[in-house]
């Protein structure tokens, strides 16, 4: 099968040999670093190893994509950001970037090549030499989710009650930002560019609030992707599941508070081409059910309506390989029992 073409067939809404099984969120998992040859925190910074371990799950379990980098720390290091990096968990942000004054905040010179930034590009351009038949799935951070980590994720909510013109300024700002980011991603080799934007979600802040500031600045973000294109929604995402599928993304990842059939109904109902993505659980199936268990919740899914298989979110470091190799493997036999 020819995975890159049935990835964008699937995100394009043509016929598929089979629906992918992919990741379109974090796949680093401990189980596979020894046989890998890769460890943290090096696997952040370096981009043979940052390549090797999005590799890994493809390799080891047969996932049908490559998925880099392993954390959503990367452009607000490159901001300023102070960052915490150790080998039990991914990074994390320990200090807000040095800006006084966030109205005043601008775009780092030489932003795409600061830090993890240049590394993650690298890394792309590696594995498509090495593995060019491997579609390469690059994770970028939605503009709010990215504002919050600038000037804090309280602080940000907080402005959009009292200083909503600072807010707009501040999302225009890492809008334009990310929006070089991924053409650079782009011209380095990606296939399709993820963008999970957690902090968006109805969990942190009201749906009039979404819609209001952070839809539009999606939607100019997704004009601007020239490849395969993600949204992944962390939370309970109902309340804005409408506004998600008509923002101009390729798909839409959800975790599995949203049915996927339900999802499928309302992008009907809007007519919507964006494709539904999910939702295996991360949390509870895959780290800590068994492969049976996998087996089953996966062949429902399939059953009852999934564009895409894949995770619900990242998957979690300590989920063990089988637990993967049980995830495709029963898309596998899902189309065998089938036939």
């Amino acid at each position: 099968m020819d995975l890159i073409n049935n990835l964008k067939n699937a995100l394009n809404n043509k016929k598929v040999e089979k629906i992918p099984a992919i990741s379109a969120t974090s796949i680093a998992i401990f189980d596979t670093f020894n046989t890998s040859e890769v460890s943290w925190p090096q696997a952040h910074y370096d981009p043979k190893q940052m390549t090797k371990l999005g590799l890994s799950l493809y390799k080891q379990a047969k996932l049908e994509n490559a998925r880099i980098p392993f954390d959503m720390t990367s452009e607000a290091e490159a901001f300023g950001c102070k960052i915490s990096s150790n080998s039990h968990s991914p990074p994390s942000i320990i200090e807000k970037a040095p800006i006084e004054y966030p109205e005043n905040l601008d775009i780092p010179s030489d932003y795409t090549n600061k830090k993890r930034l240049a590394v993650i590009s690298e890394s792309i351009e590696l594995i498509k030499n090495e593995y060019p038949e491997v579609p390469v799935i690059v994770g970028l951070v939605g503009p709010f989710t990215l504002a919050g980590h600038i000037i804090g994720i309280e602080k940000l909510v907080k402005m959009l009650n009292t200083e909503s013109f600072t807010v707009e300024t501040i999302l225009d700002v890492v809008l334009d930002a990310q929006i070089e980011l991924a053409k650079t991603y782009t011209n380095a080799g990606a296939d399709v560019i993820c963008i999970p934007d957690g902090s968006a979600s109805p969990d942190l802040i009201q749906p009039e609030y979404f819609r209001e500031y952070e839809k539009e600045a999606l939607n100019e973000l997704a004009k601007n992707i020239k490849c395969q294109s993600i949204i992944h929604m962390c939370g309970q995402s109902r309340p804005i599941l409408e506004d998600l599928l008509e923002i101009n993304f390729n798909g839409l990842s959800i975790e599995e508070s949203i049915n996927t059939g339900e999802a499928r109904m309302v992008k009907e109902d809007l007519s919507s081409d964006t494709v539904i993505i999910g939702n295996i659980s991360s949390t509870q199936t895959l780290l800590n059910k068994t492969t049976n268990e996998v087996k089953e919740e996966v062949k429902e899914i399939l059953k009852h309506g999934t564009d895409i298989l894949a995770p619900s979110c990242g998957i979690a470091p300590k989920t063990p390989l089988e637990n993967i190799k049980a995830f495709v493997e029963a898309r596998n036999e899902y189309y065998l029992e089938k036939n």
